[in-house]
């Protein structure tokens, strides 16, 4: 059994660190590939949606930070759920995070070889995947400072490309360019129907707004590795969810700027024809960079989570093999849980290649619902522990609070509630969700059962 000492992990990421892996946790190829689709279904409204759902995660977020600095032992914001809400739902909390991230990891490795593939078409792209994926597993086994970095680097080449996308939105507007649509100029975004489908369209595009912002909470798998958590957490909070908002509005108002946006495909990436609109040959190898990038980082950032979620479930078990995934190496990071998460992504994206693809888009679905369920637990948890706070009379005392609290966490909740509901109108989002409620369902009975063997032993 490890010294209590040794399941600690060290504290190396700085505020900059921390601050780019959330951005590179949610900025990825949803926004460079897949914001043509949302775009084409709800038109401009798209902003409002965006808007709208950054002020809801911009409030989980401060509700995590309240929990996070509730306890600046846990290693992640699983304990302190598992903490306020029981040791059941923390049980179920954290295998449902291991396998949203364990799925995101195949599908953003899956996604990486194929990008590859746009220069060396001949080479199959599950062998660039796992040559990827071994690349990403010597980067976060050096030791957490240097996950940092690359993480720091992947987020910024993805920061940059968007950008310059809403600077080269911004000149073309000022000069009035012509387009083969027609001109650049901010009167698109109104004069073509500002709500493209009406108010279900509008409605129904919550899901995708949704999907394409979850992973904002992953700042809080750093809170063991984070130097003065007491500070940097609260300063990263408070600027990611309105950098996402500005990133994400920022490059969709410039693109639909330039080009109307019933003009824009679905099948196709926005970026790419922003380019080739100003003339810039080799405008799909570029974006295809930068996706490449975004993939690369969005894998990183999962390989790192599910690492450090196997580590808090096994830290400490009584079982010999869990016991080995819940030690450190000597560099003090979760070695043996990276393994485990790394091989179990390799597996499944061997078996991608005979899996069909709908079924794997399939299993995607079912993870980003998942998210909704998080989400949930952390607004859950943190009314749980403003109840005990307020019940001591220590409300003052806190160092990061939730902003108009109760009403805010009631208003978390209504979204979410909403949102799910706005899967119930769509057959594949429908099954995802059905599947999603029966993986939780199932943890819950495991656990359960569990309890009840230990019980029965006393």
């Amino acid at each position: 059994m490890a010294q209590k000492n040794d399941r600690k992990m060290v504290r190396g990421l700085k505020n900059r660190h921390i601050q780019l892996i959330a951005l590179g946790g949610t900025i990825g190829t949803g926004l460079f590939l897949g914001s043509g689709e949302s775009i084409s279904l709800t038109g401009p409204s798209i902003l409002l949606a965006y808007t709208i759902t950054g002020v809801i995660c911009f409030l989980i977020m401060r509700a995590l930070g309240t929990l996070l600095l509730s306890d600046l032992e846990a290693n992640s914001f699983i304990e302190p759920i598992a903490h306020f809400l029981g040791t059941t739902t923390g049980f179920v909390a954290g295998w449902t995070y291991w396998m949203c991230w364990i799925i995101g990891a195949i599908a953003e490795v899956t996604a990486a070889g194929i990008y590859i593939n746009f220069w060396f078409p001949n080479i199959p792209s599950w062998l660039t995947g796992l040559v990827i994926l071994c690349l990403i597993y010597a980067l976060n086994t050096i030791n957490v400072a240097a996950y940092g970095e690359n993480e720091f680097w992947f987020a910024l080449i993805k920061v940059l490309a968007i950008i310059a996308i809403i600077a080269i939105g911004v000149v073309l507007v000022l000069i009035n360019y012509k387009t083969p649509t027609g001109h650049a100029s901010v009167s698109n975004l109104y004069s073509h129907k500002f709500f493209g489908h009406g108010w279900q369209g509008f409605a129904l595009s919550f899901q995708m707004v949704v999907f394409s912002l979850t992973g904002v909470e992953m700042i809080g798998m750093t809170a063991g590795e984070t130097k003065d958590p007491v500070h940097v957490i609260p300063k990263a909070i408070d600027a990611v969810p309105f950098r996402i908002i500005l990133f994400y509005i920022g490059a969709l108002a410039a693109i639909m700027c330039v080009i109307p946006w019933q003009s824009i495909s679905p099948d196709a990436s926005p970026f790419v024809a922003v380019f080739k609109n100003i003339g810039i040959t080799g405008a799909a190898g570029i974006v295809n960079f930068v996706v490449l990038t975004a993939a690369t980082s969005a894998c990183n950032s999962s390989i790192y989570t599910t690492g450090r979620m196997l580590f808090s479930l096994t830290n400490g078990s009584n079982n010999k093999f869990a016991n080995k995934l819940g030690t450190l190496s000597k560099r003090r990071i979760p070695q043996n849980a990276i393994t485990f998460s790394i091989l179990v992504v390799g597996i499944a994206t061997l078996l991608n290649v005979i899996i069909p693809k709908g079924v794997f888009v399939f299993i995607a679905s079912i993870s980003t619902t998942l998210f909704l369920f998080m989400w949930s637990l952390i607004i859950l948890a943190q009314m749980k522990y403003r109840k005990q706070v307020d019940k001591a009379g220590k409300a003052d005392k806190l160092i990061f609070k939730m902003p108009l609290y109760p009403f805010s966490s009631y208003l978390v909740l209504a979204f979410l509630i909403f949102v799910a509901i706005v899967l119930l109108f769509k057959t594949s989002s429908l099954i995802a969700l059905i599947g999603s409620l029966i993986w939780i369902g199932a943890l819950y009975l495991i656990k359960i059962r569990k309890n009840k063997r230990k019980d029965a032993l006393k």
